[in-house]
């Protein structure tokens, strides 16, 4: 097996090939360090990266394996971790001045969890500052660049992992998605994101465990690897409060299912929403593969009416929870959109966010009895295409004019303010040959429903193999 078919192989085949012998877990992760060596500069997509830690820890996994050892999962699996996630001994910055210097002393729950599923960490993956924004840039490492086209951004927040995925320096990584973090990058990259239903991936620890808004979630370049990394990521935490009982492994069944006389809701703009038309043209063509697979497809829209309220509140209320008590030397420090997410927040009464509750659970309310007629949503995922990286935030989407920096996203955090399992797929290109995705959202809890239409529809559509042109570029 070349390099080349290594770096681009799925991770539900590498760790076939690992537990059959076939494959040291060295062998591929000093594949995919090099990789990175050749990659990386281009892109700016791992940020961080422990190559002599990671050769070791590969080494330690061929021993425990030669032993007879229990092989989790994901055994032998090089990972990148976002640059939110807290990770024991390795550099965690969260794109900021204010922690670029930051080494914590402990792993966050999901860090532990995909370890002890037998993943190997190599380092951590580029992030906004805090994570704030859909663009991937920051003060510490610089922007990571989209590797369809180094002009353009990757989106965010999860840009980093994204484009490691895309370019075959990992063939797992985890995301994080508030407001389109993990969808969005998916989208512009033209890699897998699924968001999960909250709890579904548990986030022990916290300080605010009750909330709902981000999630956790896997990130692959196909719909069958996502599922694997989901299967080690999901199941059950006492720690977590909202943690959901179903196992992991439930998520490692096949998904193969007959979509005959399934009624879906075909959307290309939310009914209110601008769109640019180079991804309406990938949305439309999303419904006519969704009834080759069987699918009784309508175009139908629920009402979003409140969505907007409703989550860009309960967003400014979690910003003046996470830095709120920060001096103003320190707030000084922050980028001026998280200053004013800040401020925003800080504005705040209990009568406000009280209303936005009540938004949100009408806006739920009425989805969810809309979608007892349909059981599958599929919408865009992002309302542009990717744009200059040296773009902070698109201003204006089809003419219409963008209130705040994260408005051109309404129609992933829209999605967001239900809490439905939402995917984004990989989907088609625009004339530029820049990544198109569609949304996929599943009833209350039906992740596993999600990932078995989102797998096929990938094999009807038939365009998830398709590789960024690195390659021709001499990266």
């Amino acid at each position: 097996m070349s390099d080349l078919t290594l770096h681009y192989e799925t991770a539900s085949h590498l760790a076939h090939l690992i537990r059959k012998g076939e494959l040291s877990a060295r062998e591929l992760m000093e594949a995919q360090l090099a990789r990175i060596d050749q990659v990386n500069p281009h892109v700016n997509a791992i940020v961080t990266l422990q190559s002599e830690v990671a050769l070791e820890k590969a080494r330690e996994a061929d021993e425990y394996q030669a032993s007879g050892g229990v092989l989790g999962p994901l055994h032998g699996l090089p990972i990148a971790h976002k640059d939110l996630l807290s990770t024991a001994g390795m550099r965690t910055t969260f794109g900021s001045l204010l922690m670029k210097n930051f080494v914590p002393d402990r792993d966050d729950s999901l860090v532990i969890r995909l370890r002890e599923a037998g993943a190997i960490a190599l380092g951590k993956t580029n992030v906004p500052e805090f994570g704030a924004g859909s663009q991937t840039f920051n003060e510490v490492f610089g922007e990571t660049r989209n590797p369809w086209d180094l002009s353009r951004t990757c989106g965010g927040s999860s840009g980093g992992a994204a484009v490691a995925l895309s370019t075959g320096m990992v063939p797992i990584a985890d995301g994080s998605d508030m407001g389109g973090s993990l969808r969005n990058p998916a989208s512009f990259c033209h890699v897998v994101g699924l968001r999960p239903s909250p709890g579904r991936v548990p986030v022990a620890g916290e300080e605010m465990a009750w909330e709902t808004l981000s999630v956790l979630g896997p990130m692959a370049r196909n719909v069958e690897d996502v599922a694997l990394l989901l299967s080690a990521m999901a199941g059950p935490d006492p720690a977590c409060p909202i943690s959901l009982d179903t196992p992991g492994d439930f998520f490692r069944q096949g998904l193969e299912r007959d979509f005959t006389g399934v009624k879906v809701a075909w959307s290309p703009d939310f009914g209110v929403l601008p769109v640019d038309p180079a991804v309406r043209k990938v949305t439309d063509s999303a419904r006519s593969v969704a009834e080759r697979v069987g699918c009784e497809v309508m175009e139908a829209d629920a009402d979003w009416s409140g969505a907007d309220e409703a989550f860009k509140t309960l967003r400014a209320w979690t910003f003046a929870q996470a830095f709120g008590s920060l001096s103003d030397e320190k707030k000084a420090l922050l980028k001026d959109t998280v200053r004013w997410n800040l401020d925003a927040g800080l504005s705040l009464s209990g009568q406000d966010v009280a209303r936005a509750q009540v938004f949100r659970s009408r806006l739920y309310a009425r989805v969810a009895e809309f979608m007892e007629e349909y059981e599958f949503l599929i919408l865009p995922v992002s309302q542009v295409p990717p744009f200059d990286v040296e773009t902070r935030y698109p201003e204006e989407v089809e003419g219409v004019l963008m209130e705040t920096y994260v408005d051109w996203m309404k129609s992933a955090y829209f999605v967001s303010a239900l809490g439905l399992p939402a995917l984004s797929l990989p989907f088609g290109f625009t004339e530029e040959g820049l990544p198109v995705g569609i949304q996929i959202v599943g009833r209350n809890h039906d992740d596993f429903g999600v990932l078995q239409l989102a797998r096929a529809l990938e094999e009807c559509q038939g365009v998830s193999a398709m590789r960024p042109p690195l390659e021709a570029e001499g990266a």
